[in-house]
């Protein structure tokens, strides 16, 4: 049996989001989570996806969301934000079914001071389920873990209660990924904050499954977003046993993995470090840094080949009244950069053990 036999292609919603992520912790793999800016890094995610037969996430970063929409817009109140997001959301959702793969339709990491983002989202959501009987996204993370655990447990909770009845998956954070991503700075963090405990996790735990079953849970094991030298990011992935062992004795016993947790700051882990999370139940890591850098490869050593010939419309080395429009049309060295990042996603993949699952 395969996920196909699970849950179907196109993007998933509801409790087929949680049907995958099940079958993926049974059969102990886990899925990238790819952030895409645009309709060229989404339809090279769905590519790589589609060639090596796995079910995908991809996700919109704040930051993300507004350059889909055009750094032009102004973004004073989110607005770009949101209609980016939505664009993205309607883009994908247009072709994922052509690429024959479940897809997780995400928004990634909201803070605190971005809740107009997330609810410029939710607000799609709704109109959408009005419209369609599902939300237009799969899930979406809130990521108040720079504020008091009390208010950050509290705040979940009230949107979970706004989200569940439209089958909305939702992520959340405790504890504090380092580093520095799209616009948030927590390279100066505790480093006491990098490592959440057992006792935290169950708070969550029992506050959000009073509400719903379809929630995950980024617990902080010393990730970091970026990519460092050797030595200077400690990860503990062996830390995640003991928040499923606590969870699970408080529930009894019968379930040894009750947990769904995510791995932020993927890019830049070991495959050891990698592989003892998926067996400590991560069922999705986000991959961003490294997939920038990949899609920038390919551009990049195409345009460094065919610098003769992206100087001038007419005129290079094979001669002076040579045209270049083959070299300089964006279909062909844009598509460069799709064809590294597709390579990319595809290592992702593999390193997670999510090769061939349809």
């Amino acid at each position: 049996m395969g996920v196909l036999d699970v849950v179907p292609a196109g993007v998933l919603t509801g409790d087929n989001v949680r049907k995958l992520f099940e079958y993926a912790r049974e059969h102990q793999f886990a899925i990238p989570a790819i952030n895409v800016t645009s309709s060229s890094t989404a339809n090279a995610v769905l590519e790589a996806a589609r060639d090596i037969k796995a079910p995908i996430i991809l996700q919109c970063s704040q930051g993300g969301s507004a350059y889909f929409a055009g750094k032009g817009l102004a973004n004073d109140k989110q607005q770009a934000s949101i209609a980016g997001a939505i664009a993205a959301a309607a883009h994908i959702r247009a072709v994922a079914k052509s690429y024959g793969v479940p897809v997780v339709l995400h928004s990634d990491h909201c803070a605190k001071k971005l809740l107009p983002w997330f609810d410029g989202m939710l607000e799609a959501d709704e109109e959408h389920f009005k419209k369609h009987g599902e939300p237009l996204f799969s899930s979406h993370m809130l990521d108040l873990s720079e504020e008091p655990k009390e208010e950050n447990i509290a705040e979940c909770v009230r949107y979970f209660k706004r989200m569940a009845p439209l089958g909305l998956w939702l992520e959340m954070e405790i504890g504090i990924t380092g580093g520095e991503e799209d616009g948030v700075d927590n390279t100066g963090v505790d480093n006491a904050s990098l490592y959440t405990q057992p006792e935290d996790i169950w708070e969550v735990y029992s506050s959000l499954n009073a509400v719903g079953p379809n929630f995950s849970i980024a617990a902080a094991f010393g990730n970091v977003h970026g990519v460092y030298k050797p030595g200077n990011v400690k990860l503990h992935p062996e830390l995640l046993q003991k928040h499923q062992a606590y969870a699970s004795q408080q529930l009894g016993g019968k379930d040894s993995k009750p947990l769904f947790l995510v791995f932020h700051g993927g890019s830049g882990s070991t495959k050891e470090e990698i592989k003892t999370a998926v067996q400590n139940g991560v069922v999705k890591m986000n991959v961003d840094t490294d997939t920038q850098f990949a899609y920038l490869a390919g551009i990049r050593d195409f345009v460094l080949k065919k610098k003769d010939y992206l100087l001038t419309q007419v005129g290079n080395p094979e001669g002076a009244d040579k045209p270049n429009k083959k070299f300089y049309d964006p279909r062909v060295w844009v598509r460069e950069g799709e064809k590294t990042l597709v390579e990319r996603v595809k290592e992702a993949c593999a390193d997670l053990g999510n090769v061939n699952r349809l």
